[in-house]
């Protein structure tokens, strides 16, 4: 992780800097030094009525530029260590005060305080983007370019008065973020995935591949990570799905959770792991590490990927092969999506029970069938009967997630797995979702329904002394 003088160093590398001597009684940002008469400039500031409503333009953009660099030239940055961030934030405040007063930038209230705070970003955050990390309301980031930057909030993609200055700003932002993992992006490797310190998901991708300029996609985690009742609450499930989802991770069924991107499929995955038992030993598995797990006795394993050599690649079938050799009692994969998944079922399959992970697919059939493809990408030639029998071996149950088009997220369907007929897998539906309109304003409608179907399972809740609510399955009983 960059120490606070790292961070503020990295913006001041194209800069020229001055940097101050240092003595105990010199603070870490130098005081700007006195300008003579005729560097002063004394011609009075407009009144604030005159910019009030004016909003932002290329000048409010370029002064910033302006200021920022002044400000990088007056930073001592050997002190800076000694000081806290929030001492760092109070003193860079008071020296950009005495910037626009020198400078004798005509700014009205509002916009001084914008321009101080923007500053401070700059320095201290991801600039631009702070104020969006700062809204917990907003779960994706969407920076199309400098110019470009959408949110979607409460399930809706908008368009943001937020930007940057330039292509190179917004690089300078990217950097700093995959910097922060250990990780880089240049015109050899123009694409990257990492995180930021809360575990938000992060992907950048730069030209030559992005033809719009940098393009940075940040999918935003909960602070307090979201739990079985507010998922309830969304109208994502019932408390019927609730109660039948929480008792088949206690005894321990295989589960693997299917939806489109943005779904809500690793959400789910989180919430479904607080019902593992706290005496559990649980090894998680990611490309990126996102998972937020409540559990004391968690390992957390990520992937790493080639270096500039080309060398140093560490996937995610490896780390399945290693986490065998960790005694887990319980195996997590962030989302399978390649060699890794002859791994997993086979993990599955002797002796890890309650595994659980994601994938890509618009049905429960389709991930099915998506298993076997990803299978044949590994270059494992099994004959289609044997590899549908390690299937049903391995997985007990597919859970089916989905986006509806007024932003809501619906668990849609709940198949138990149970058996084969011939060279086919057959599966049972427990729960279904059905939309059945749409309110004027765009709210989906819909009735979640029990089939009348008790699954195979049940008898092996029961011996977990687990009891569930009478009519549980009975169709007639909907929520």
């Amino acid at each position: 992780m960059a120490t606070l003088k790292d961070q503020v160093a990295r913006w001041s590398l194209t800069s020229k800097r001055v940097v101050a001597p240092s003595t105990p009684a010199v603070p870490a940002v130098e005081a700007p030094p006195n300008p003579t008469g005729a560097q002063q400039k004394t011609s009075p500031a407009p009144a604030p009525a005159a910019k009030a409503k004016a909003a932002p333009g290329l000048d409010f953009y370029a002064t910033k530029r302006k200021l920022h660099q002044k400000l990088l030239t007056r930073i001592d940055l050997n002190s800076i260590e000694s000081l806290s961030p929030e001492q760092l934030r109070t003193q860079l405040g008071t020296l950009l005060l005495e910037l626009i007063e020198e400078e004798a930038i005509p700014l009205n209230d509002q916009e001084r305080t914008r321009l101080i705070a923007d500053l401070k970003n700059e320095i201290m955050g991801l600039g631009p983007l702070e104020p969006l990390l700062a809204d917990p309301a907003i779960s994706e980031i969407m920076v199309n370019g400098y110019h470009n930057v959408y949110i979607e909030k409460k399930g809706k993609i908008e368009l943001t008065d937020v930007r940057f200055n330039d292509d190179a700003h917004l690089m300078k932002i990217i950097d700093k973020i995959v910097s922060r993992v250990g990780r880089r992006i240049d015109e050899s490797s123009p694409m990257v995935d990492a995180r930021l310190p809360d575990g938000s998901r992060v992907n950048a991708i730069i030209p030559p591949l992005a033809l719009d300029g940098p393009i940075l996609t940040i999918r935003r985690f909960s602070v307090v990570p979201l739990q079985m009742d507010d998922i309830v609450q969304k109208e994502t499930l019932t408390p019927a799905v609730a109660e039948l989802l929480a008792a088949l991770v206690k005894v321990k069924c295989n589960i693997i959770i299917s939806g489109g991107t943005g779904s809500g499929k690793t959400t789910l995955l989180n919430i479904l792991s607080g019902y593992i038992p706290a005496d559990e030993r649980i090894v998680t598995i990611e490309d990126t590490a996102e998972l937020q797990f409540q559990h004391d006795h968690v390992i957390h394993l990520e992937t790493r990927p080639p270096n500039i050599e080309g060398k140093g690649e560490i996937t995610m079938r490896a780390l399945v092969k290693n986490t065998l050799r960790m005694r887990p009692d319980r195996i997590v994969l962030g989302e399978v999506r390649s060699s890794e998944v002859i791994d997993m079922l086979q993990a599955m399959n002797t002796g890890h029970d309650g595994s659980l992970t994601t994938i890509h697919a618009n049905s429960s059939r389709d991930a099915l069938g998506r298993l076997e493809n990803l299978v044949g990408m590994a270059g494992i030639s099994l004959p289609t009967k044997a590899l549908r029998q390690l299937i049903i071996s391995s997985i007990h149950f597919i859970i089916q997630i989905s986006r509806q088009s007024d932003g809501s997220r619906k668990i849609t369907s709940i198949q138990e797995i149970t058996g084969m007929e011939g060279e086919m897998i057959t599966t049972q539906e427990i729960f279904s979702y059905t939309r059945t309109g749409t309110k004027p304003d765009g709210t989906v409608e819909g009735l979640f329904r029990a089939t009348g179907v008790r699954p195979k399972v049940y008898e092996k809740i029961l011996t977990y002394g687990i009891q569930l609510s009478e009519g549980l399955f009975d169709p007639d009983a909907n929520d």
